[in-house]
């Protein structure tokens, strides 16, 4: 009898655990959207981002295996121990699957640490460190929507080309302003440029005059901006002050989006050379889908916010393809998956986690180009994926086989 009710048990078991591996745990899938809300990103992703992810979400029907999905979100305030801990307080406690959007470079490595600890699923969609897709790469961290690296061989590329071949940058002083001093160097020494000097300032500076004016003593014909959000708008601005861009320096702001350009204006960021990995305007899936965000919003949505919409998309076709929400199974078919998408057309995950997708060059309109609200962007040219980011193999991540 005793034997009888052993096997019993025993069978029930594996039947409760083969039935959770083969459905949704919890009863429930649960995204974190984890940002900068209030700072100096808040623009850049915010906010935003987390109603595309709802947007995601509700368009994928609002339940995957026959469960809800549930959209969290929290203000990491860019620093990386607030971050940490509430990575590791969803994970652990709030029963949190997969972590994503990320903006700040030094808080997507942290958390993509710890979900690579505790085995779960990060998407970034808002930092820019290859280093994410590098060193430190992760068999569950995946890299969505723009890289150092392209913005690199976007922005500096072109601005090499047209004569461009002398740079200062003027850089953030934390991993992704590095990370894209170093691409957007080493891409300008390949073509035969140089660089003839560098600053660094702190996260969210109000004053960048003293910054701004060794870029202008050094004679430099570029001045590469390795910043981004109000701090780009906030040294463009004073830039302008200075009469930097009238003494024939050219100002190149290596990571800008529309919702910085929308706050700047026209007639001061006109001329200005970009480079995102979506334009809203771009054709009519994609004015529809900028339409929808709009109403949602009040703004046009850049490439973290479209990015992180496809993110949540694809991470839940990879459960429904899955079957299952178990990070391992999910995380192969997201690195098995095509993406194809208002955002990542024709997209592909190389074994290094890095969803690789076309960029667009764009080149901010004069204010009486604009022909309608938010058209603020010619389209210089298409950077096919291949050209945009640095081959998986090349990567230095040993870490997925």
């Amino acid at each position: 009898m005793r034997k009888n009710l052993i096997a019993s048990l025993a069978v029930l078991l594996a039947s409760s655990t083969a039935a959770m591996a083969a459905g949704a745990s919890d009863g429930k899938v649960k995204i974190g959207i984890l940002n900068d809300q209030s700072g100096v990103y808040a623009d850049f992703g915010g906010k935003s981002s987390v109603e595309a992810a709802k947007m995601a979400v509700e368009d994928f029907g609002g339940k995957v295996l026959d469960v809800p999905v549930e959209i969290v979100d929290a203000d990491h305030q860019n620093k990386p121990d607030i971050a940490s801990n509430i990575a590791r307080q969803w994970y652990d406690t709030e029963q949190v699957d997969a972590i994503m959007e990320l903006t700040t470079s030094s808080v997507a490595l942290a958390v993509q640490a710890i979900a690579k600890e505790k085995k779960k699923i990060d998407i970034v969609t808002g930092a820019a460190t290859t280093d994410l897709t590098g060193k430190a790469c992760s068999p569950y961290g995946f890299h969505w929507a723009y890289d150092t690296h392209a913005l690199a061989v976007g922005t500096g590329g072109a601005l090499v080309k047209e004569g461009g071949d002398s740079w200062f940058f003027l850089t953030a002083d934390y991993a992704f302003g590095y990370s894209l001093e170093q691409q957007t160097s080493d891409y300008v020494k390949a073509a035969g440029g140089t660089v003839v000097g560098s600053v660094r300032h702190p996260l969210s500076s109000q004053d960048f005059s003293s910054f701004l004016l060794q870029a202008q003593s050094s004679g430099a014909k570029v001045i590469g901006l390795a910043n981004a959000g109000l701090d780009t708008a906030n040294a463009i601005k004073q830039a302008s002050e200075f009469g930097i861009t009238e003494g024939g320096q050219h100002l190149a702001a290596l990571l800008f989006t529309l919702a910085e350009v929308h706050g700047l204006g026209l007639e001061a960021a006109q001329g200005l050379t970009l480079t995102e990995g979506y334009y809203w305007n771009r054709d009519d899936e994609s004015r529809a889908f900028a339409k929808k965000f709009f109403d949602r919003t009040g703004k046009m949505p850049n490439m973290i916010h479209a990015g992180t919409y496809s993110a949540v998309l694809q991470y839940l076709k990879a459960i429904q393809k899955a079957g299952t929400d178990d990070a391992d199974a999910v995380a192969k078919e997201l690195h098995g998956m095509p993406v194809d998408d208002v955002f990542g057309r024709g997209g592909t995950v190389g074994p290094n986690g890095r969803m690789i997708h076309d960029m667009y060059l764009l080149q901010v309109k004069k204010p009486e180009e604009s022909k309608e609200p938010w058209d603020y962007f010619n389209v210089l040219a298409t950077i096919p994926g291949k050209e945009a980011y640095i081959d998986p193999a090349k990567s230095g991540c040993d870490l997925v086989k």
